[in-house]
């Protein structure tokens, strides 16, 4: 097992401290951020590999459908795209 050295600011250091007790301790709130942005990735990741899939499949979005881009860039936004 390794370890680390993180230096934090006031605010993340107020975070960790506001998480510790939900967690299990400041060590705990680490390992679950460290987790939840793995998962974030992997998950942005398949959702980029399902598009360029679907686009392969069904082609790319030409200019007679029917889109609006407001709607594009907010689940871009929304999925982290």
């Amino acid at each position: 097992m390794s370890a680390a050295t993180v230096r934090l600011d006031d605010e993340d250091e107020a975070l960790l401290d506001m998480l510790a007790a939900e967690y299990g301790g400041r060590i705990s709130v680490i390992h679950q951020a460290l987790r939840s942005l793995a998962a974030d990735r992997r998950r942005q990741d398949a959702l980029r590999s399902l598009l360029a899939e679907w686009e392969a499949e069904a082609g790319p979005i030409d200019g007679e459908d029917p889109v609006d881009e407001d709607d594009v860039a907010a689940m871009a936004d929304r999925y982290g795209l």
